[in-house]
């Protein structure tokens, strides 16, 4: 009976003593989160590990850096497999602005405010310069009108009733 009860308080801390040895979530997730931390670009990277497994989600620059954080993941200790969620930062490409020439712009403002007898318009250098007195309504519709016309830009010195 002592010998079974021994051998039973035996079992339990051999046991715990191999629980307590397997590293733990939140002690891999901070390994994880200051091997990918050190990489240059992967600032926005967010870690999140359970039962080894960790997640990487975020934006990066390039395919390159996502491997990378990938690789730096796989490469911490108690890490069982590595989840890359990351996705690729879209690359910025501005639209060419396109700015209507002088005398065109100049007929097309004309059309644009000619339901509106107290607005003056000039156009200089695809610069719509607009004086006169309009009531907020017919503003709306206006500014619409001439900013559809694609000027460089429009100098609102209207006086609102």
């Amino acid at each position: 009976m002592k010998v079974t009860r021994v051998l039973a308080v035996m079992m339990v801390a051999l046991t715990l003593g191999f629980v307590s040895c397997k590293p733990k979530d939140a002690d891999i997730k901070a390994a994880v989160e200051q091997a990918v931390a050190a990489l240059p670009d992967a600032a926005g990277a967010t870690i999140e590990v359970k039962d080894g497994v960790a997640t990487i989600s975020g934006i990066f620059k390039d395919e390159a850096a996502k491997a990378a954080a990938e690789a730096a993941a796989k490469a911490v200790k108690g890490v069982k497999s590595v989840i890359n969620n990351g996705t690729i930062e879209a690359p910025v490409v501005a639209a060419p602005v396109e700015i209507t020439a002088d005398d065109p712009l100049t007929k097309s403002v004309a059309d644009a405010t000619k339901d509106f007898p107290t607005v003056k318009a000039e156009v200089k250098d695809g610069v719509v310069t607009l004086t006169g007195e309009i009531t907020k309504p017919n503003l709306i519709k206006l500014m619409q009108s001439v900013n559809a016309l694609k000027p460089k830009k429009v100098d609102n010195q209207l006086t609102v009733k």
